[in-house]
Order: structure tokens, then sequence, then C-alpha cells
């Protein structure tokens, strides 16, 4: 089955002060901790082993999530350096507990995210390396991130329409080959690299998506939670 990771280390910066004192992926979203909303879709799904990385205030993460079993789920941690190693890196730290020895892909999603996308495991076409999730422009970030042109992803030119990269993806462990464990490294430059080779595949998601980012964002869910939101 495939294995699936939260991230989950992010200092969130521009959440303080609600995050001096808690970590991002545990602020409560209506009622509950944006993790949790993850856990329970993925448990949905038919996940089971689940990786999540963590590292500003991550002791609090892994008391109050512990092994996982309460959503029949099996978690690993994957602790990591306070704002250390960037997105990449810290998938890279992780790869041995979700790499299957077969290069087959892994599930991959932003812990600081509030989203209505059906979780699923999706299968890799056999030359790609990533598939992607993406979503309309929100207002904080009109420029996008990429350019959807059937099912290929490709870095964003100039005229060209683009969407925000959600937050949720799908990887082989072989785009993180090159990486060194333990040494930061960012996503963008490796997806931007497989997108020029043709490599990574994706979708538009139009429901429901916020990046929470600040508290402002975090006070518009717990207005309109996923629950009760139009989908």
């Amino acid at each position: 089955t495939m294995r699936a990771m939260i991230l989950a280390a992010g200092r969130g910066e521009r959440m303080r002060p609600l995050t001096d004192r808690c970590p991002k992926p545990l602020l409560p979203a209506a009622d509950k901790p944006l993790i949790v909303y993850h856990l329970e879709r993925l448990a949905e799904a038919g996940f089971r082993d689940i990786v999540i990385n963590h590292a500003h205030l991550g002791e609090q993460l892994v008391t109050a999530l512990g092994d996982g079993h309460s959503w029949g789920l099996s978690i690993t941690w994957s602790p990591e350096p306070v704002g250390a190693l960037e997105t990449a890196g810290g998938i890279r730290q992780a790869l041995t507990h979700l790499d299957d020895g077969h290069d087959n892909p892994f599930l991959v999603i932003n812990g600081d995210i509030y989203c209505d996308w059906p979780i699923h495991p999706h299968t890799l076409a056999k030359n790609d390396l990533a598939h992607l999730v993406l979503v309309d422009n929100p207002p904080q970030h009109p420029a996008g991130d990429f350019t959807l042109t059937g099912d290929r992803v490709l870095d964003k030119s100039e005229g060209a329409a683009t969407l925000t990269f959600a937050g949720i993806g799908f990887y082989r462990p072989r785009l993180f080959a090159d990486l060194i464990a333990g040494e930061p490294a960012k996503l963008a430059p490796l997806l931007r690299a497989a997108m020029a080779q043709g490599q990574v595949s994706g979708e538009h998601h139009s429901g429901r998506w916020e990046d929470v980012g600040t508290p402002e964002r975090l006070a518009e869910i717990n207005a309109a939670p996923l629950d009760t939101a139009t989908r």
C-alpha cells in the first residue's frame, strides 16, 4: 500500500504569536487541529503508514498524535533540526520510511493546508517523477507557480495562465536520489528540473483550498469549516 508523509516541521513565522507556544499543524481549525483533518482523511482513503516530520515544538505533535493508532494509522516520526532542512531535505531525511524499494510513488501533504481534495493513491506514468495537485491562485499568491497543459505541469512562462501548487504531491523516491540526508534542499528546483524533462503530471482541484499562513486565514476557516462549506 502507498505510504504518505505530512510536512509539519515549519516554524510558522507568519502565524505568530499563535505559533510561539503551539506548532502550526496543531492549531485548531474549527475545533480540530489542522493536522487531524489530514490523518482522518488519509485513514479514510486506506493509507496506513504515515511519516510526519517535526522541528519547532515538535514534541507537542508527538505527544498529541502518538503512534497514530487512534486513527488506525501507524505514524513514524522524523525529527529535524529547527528551521533547517526545507521541504525536499525533509523528505530526503525520511526517505527510508517512504521508499518501498521499487521506486513506487508516495504522497506528501503540507501540514498547514486545509483542502477538500479527495485523498486517494495516484499511479504515476512510468517515466513521471511527480504528480502535483494545483489550485486557483489565492489572493496572497496571484502570480501562481506552474502552468498545467493537459495533464503536464510546466514551469510558468510569459503570458501563460498559472495555477498554485496546493502542497499535495506524489513523488518517486528517484526524484530525491541526488540529495544528501541531513542537508537542506528546496523542492521547487527538483520539480522544475523534472518539468523540463516532461516528467511531471498534474491535476487542477477547483474546490476548497486554504494555505493557513496567517491568523486571519485561520479565523476564516473557523468561520466556515469544511463540513459546512459548499463543496
